[in-house]
């Protein structure tokens, strides 16, 4: 009974351990995606190629974390070549303008095990907005292949394009006002 015990406090301590500190995206098991709906019948995804994301925080469970992403708005993808240049340019992004996109958490609440409510200030197009996503803590891990501490993020929601004055001249039948975000991140702790 006393090496269970033990052994229960020590992983108890080992995982109040993963979490304190700084998290690093681990970008080859990473992805910023989105979904705007075309002519109210057909779903267009894309996604951004070149983003970061570092987590702070001081509690296992992430309950206190900290979010900091940038996006590269010059990296959009849709797999169609002509459509990418339209969303870099000014009827849309204006990537030379505005070439950066960034979100910084500025407060999470726990709804219920490993699912948070994440508030934030949202900056697209030049424009700044709080956004509320859905963030799905998905666990920490020691990566068998590094032997480091992994940590694993779903982050959920709905942000609204006219919001941040985004192809503001597009009615919502032609491009859907509200864009679907979807991000899956792989954190490594910070050495």
């Amino acid at each position: 009974m006393k090496k269970i015990i033990i052994l229960l406090a020590f992983v108890t301590m080992q995982t109040a351990l993963f979490a304190q500190g700084t998290w690093k995206l681990d970008k080859m098991h990473s992805s910023l995606k989105f979904t705007v709906t075309h002519l109210s019948v057909s779903d267009v995804d894309g996604n951004f190629k070149d983003f970061d994301v570092t987590i702070t925080t001081t509690k296992a469970d992430f309950s206190d974390a900290k979010f900091n992403l940038t996006a590269n708005v010059a990296s959009i993808n849709t797999d169609n070549d002509m459509r990418d240049a339209d969303l870099k340019s000014d009827k849309f992004f204006n990537a030379a303008v505005n070439p950066t996109l960034t979100f910084v958490s500025t407060g999470i609440t726990k709804t219920k095990p490993n699912h948070y409510k994440l508030t934030g200030n949202l900056t697209m197009h030049g424009v700044t907005k709080a956004v509320t996503m859905d963030l799905w803590y998905r666990g920490t891990i020691v990566n068998p292949m590094s032997k480091a501490n992994d940590a694993g993020f779903q982050l959920t929601g709905i942000v609204k394009r006219t919001d941040f004055n985004l192809a503001a001249s597009y009615p919502d039948a032609m491009i859907s006002d509200e864009i679907t975000i979807k991000a899956d991140g792989e954190f490594g702790a910070a050495k």
